[in-house]
């Protein structure tokens, strides 16, 4: 175990060592058995931090995200988080102006993050493989125009979202909710009813009686 310990530790400086030596845009540090981020990489990168546009993370085993995390890299384009226990995002992830795409597939979120909803320029975010139990809750006014009476909020255990949070996130193309335990009637947010596409797994057939 000591030895693919220091085989992972050796891994990611080299990794690191590239991006700085080379001034590239992107940082992989996927599959390197991290439980959190080495903060002697805050350091290791400082001269170039402004210029990393895309991170991965994915296949870690890291259970959060610091706000050290997100103010440092505070030009990123692209996170991917995919496959490792995370539950909950920092605030200050909504400081991140130019993310585009969000990839926190396969983690274990329960509610829908909601400091995302305010992140300006995101295009897309992947929330597949998750715990998110959604349903509606009580209607609410529909501001959109669309000829409609109301519009239901999504309830996210007990925790209402208004999916007009969602709506008016002018960016926003894709929503990825497969493969979480959703309520039937998510189903029915679909275009014009919000202005992007919503992914689900398909519907399980009724079984018979």
């Amino acid at each position: 175990m000591q030895k693919r310990m220091g085989e992972a530790v050796a891994r990611v400086a080299r990794k690191v060592n590239d991006t700085v030596e080379n001034k590239t845009d992107s940082l992989d540090l996927a599959n390197c058995k991290l439980m959190t981020f080495p903060v002697g990489i805050y350091k290791a990168m400082r001269s170039v931090t402004e210029g990393i546009h895309h991170i991965s993370l994915a296949n870690n085993e890291l259970k959060s995200i610091t706000s050290r995390f997100v103010t440092t890299f505070s030009q990123l384009r692209e996170l991917n988080l995919a496959g490792n226990y995370l539950h909950r995002l920092p605030e200050e992830i909504t400081s991140l102006l130019h993310l585009r795409a969000i990839n926190l597939s396969r983690n274990r979120f329960r509610r829908f993050p909601e400091p995302l909803a305010t992140v300006p320029a995101l295009e897309s975010i992947d929330l597949e493989e998750n715990e998110i139990t959604a349903e509606f809750g009580a209607p609410m006014a529909q501001p959109f125009g669309f000829g409609l009476q109301s519009m239901p909020c999504l309830s996210l255990h007990d925790r209402e979202v208004p999916t007009e949070k969602l709506a008016s996130m002018a960016s926003l193309r894709s929503l990825n909710l497969r493969d979480n335990p959703v309520g039937p009637d998510v189903r029915l947010l679909v275009r014009p009813l919000v202005p992007f596409d919503l992914l689900l797994s398909p519907e399980k057939p009724t079984p018979e009686a």
